[in-house]
């Protein structure tokens, strides 16, 4: 009885919904009675989603982040993120279903009907998608799909750029920049081919600011100058260095600078003696002098003299070159010695002394005789001495530095006496001694 009861009350709803179903609505019907979610759209004439995020205050508690859903809403950490589908058709009202919106569409959802075929629909050329403005939309078939630029990663809905500095992909430092990043390098270096490693920079190949010589180096380079020059505060630019400032002792004479180097002169009379010394110029031997006929030409430290052959004066007369007899027959000859013998020499100023400079040689020995030596004139200072050596040799010694030019004419005496025959007898040498002016 019981089942009949339900089989009976199944039909009887089956033949009212049936007959109110097929009864056409009138003008005057109207529905607007939506299910939970939903408000009538008067507009439309369709059931909308209610917003209940934006519509109930504080929808979620703490930290849950509320979601707009069809029919309602869902309460999510913070960080959930939701990939929201395409809206649905607004609900039709009870009642309406059978009223067809659209033509009937046999194809499955995302194709059409292009003869007895289904073809793909380009939503994004008909731009029905609802991809972002930041993103672009790839057809598929039967559907598409956004897909974020390069450079960005897809976070949710939203296109998010990409920190490619993380990744370190640069050499030395990293730049990002939306949707990409550029490589740059320390001074010194510059991007290579792959833009992403750095190469050194030849700055010596590429105009760099040294005056003299460039070093290339990693990452730098460096300055250096030739001999001669030293760099300079700002370290690019050479100085010539003064190197006759630096000592006295470089040169002999007189040290000139020139750039990047020095060198040394010599006064005249000299000439210079390798890099750095000065040599007497000997004018006698060079046939430099200007001595005439009848005079002898002397050298001297720096220069020359010219002498006359015969400088036998009265009452000595002249036997050979350089020697003067005095006759004994000739009563002015008495107290002179009975020979002269002109020598000449040279020394330097500053000579260290004691110094042994000339030695007195007899060129006559008598046998008995004993010889004394002595200054007989022009050493009026005291600048010389005689020291004996033996009985028929002494030298004759400087005794106190001098300096030049200066000119010494002495009378060396060689006194010869024989006391077995009373006999005593004298030669002198007149020896020219000039000194030079400088110490070379």
């Amino acid at each position: 009885m019981r089942s009949m009861c339900v089989l009976f009350f199944c039909v009887c709803v089956s033949m009212f919904l049936h007959h109110a179903i097929s009864q056409p609505p009138t003008e005057s019907d109207t529905y607007t009675e939506c299910t939970d979610g939903y408000h009538w759209d008067p507009q439309t004439q369709h059931c909308k989603d209610i917003n209940e995020c934006e519509t109930i205050p504080e929808a979620c508690k703490g930290e849950m982040k509320c979601f707009n859903h069809y029919g309602g809403y869902l309460c999510l950490p913070r960080s959930a993120s939701v990939i929201p589908a395409h809206d649905p058709p607004n609900q039709i009202p009870p009642g309406l279903d059978n009223q067809p919106s659209e033509p009937y569409n046999p194809c499955p959802a995302g194709y059409e009907p292009q003869g007895d075929s289904c073809v793909d629909v380009d939503e994004c050329e008909r731009d029905e998608h609802d991809c972002q403005p930041s993103q672009d939309c790839i057809n598929t078939e039967g559907s598409f799909t956004c897909q974020c630029p390069g450079g960005y990663r897809k976070v949710g809905t939203e296109c998010i750029d990409i920190d490619e500095c993380r990744y370190r992909y640069c050499q030395h430092r990293c730049v990002n920049v939306p949707g990409s990043f550029s490589c740059q390098c320390e001074p010194g270096f510059q991007l290579a081919g792959n833009n992403r490693s750095c190469i050194d920079v030849d700055e010596c190949n590429m105009g760099a600011p040294c005056s003299q010589r460039c070093y290339n180096t990693y990452g730098t380079f460096l300055c250096r100058c030739e001999q001669g020059y030293e760099l300079g505060p700002d370290g690019f630019a050479c100085k010539d260095i003064d190197e006759c400032s630096y000592s006295s002792y470089l040169c002999q004479y007189q040290c000139v600078n020139e750039p990047g180097k020095f060198s040394c002169i010599c006064p005249e009379g000299y000439q210079l003696l390798g890099t750095r010394l000065c040599q007497d110029i000997n004018e006698c031997e060079t046939g430099t002098h200007q001595c005439a006929d009848g005079q002898t030409c002397v050298n001297i430290h720096g220069g020359h003299q010219c002498v006359d052959t015969n400088r036998c004066q009265e009452p000595y007369v002249q036997v050979s070159d350089n020697r003067c007899v005095c006759p004994v027959t000739k009563p002015g000859c008495r107290d002179l010695p009975f020979s002269i013998v002109h020598r000449y020499m040279s020394i330097t100023s500053e000579r260290s002394v004691p110094s042994d400079i000339f030695q007195i040689q007899a060129t006559s020995v008598y046998p008995g005789a004993y010889n004394t030596f002595r200054i007989r004139s022009g050493d009026d200072n005291g600048d010389f001495y005689i020291r004996q050596i033996n009985n028929i040799s002494a030298m004759l010694v400087l005794a106190r530095a001098v300096n030049g030019p200066k000119e010494y004419v002495l009378d060396l005496e060689m006194v010869s006496v024989n006391p077995l025959m009373s006999y005593q007898t004298s030669s002198a040498l007149r020896l020219t001694v000039y000194v030079g002016p400088y110490a070379f």
